[in-house]
């Protein structure tokens, strides 16, 4: 019969080690976010580019320890209420990398890069149903 070994004491927390989030994650992250808020949106529904669609959104992000300052670069639907898509896009933003960096988000700037008025190709799949 063996003798149990006794169990080494817990390592605190801090004595753990660190994760680091490579910067290209927490881009996708706000991305995928930025997609998400504009799929809630009326006349936001982005679509993967192609000719005459709106391409995804695109985010660059700068990190320095746990603060993020992110770029997102969009393309919407027009005529729509662009000031409560770029303001529900913010939210998710800082709301997602958040819960799932855990960093803060102080900065969201929002480049609209092109706007999609009705009767371009692909226009039609971006209005709202009446």
């Amino acid at each position: 019969m063996s003798t149990p070994r006794p169990t080494p004491p817990p390592v605190p927390p801090a004595e753990r080690g660190a994760t680091h989030i490579a910067d290209r994650v927490v881009a996708k992250i706000a991305a995928q976010a930025a997609r998400e808020a504009l799929a809630r949106e009326p006349g936001g529904q982005p679509r993967m580019g192609g000719r005459g669609q709106p391409a995804a959104p695109h985010a660059t992000v700068t990190v320095h320890h746990d603060v993020v300052r992110v770029r997102i670069s969009l393309e919407l639907g027009y005529p729509s209420d662009l000031g409560a898509q770029c303001a529900a896009v913010r939210s998710r933003v800082v709301r997602r990398i958040e819960e799932c960096a855990a960093m803060s988000v102080p900065e969201v700037d929002i480049d609209i890069e092109h706007l999609h008025p009705p009767g371009t190709p692909g226009a039609a799949l971006q209005r709202k149903p009446r």
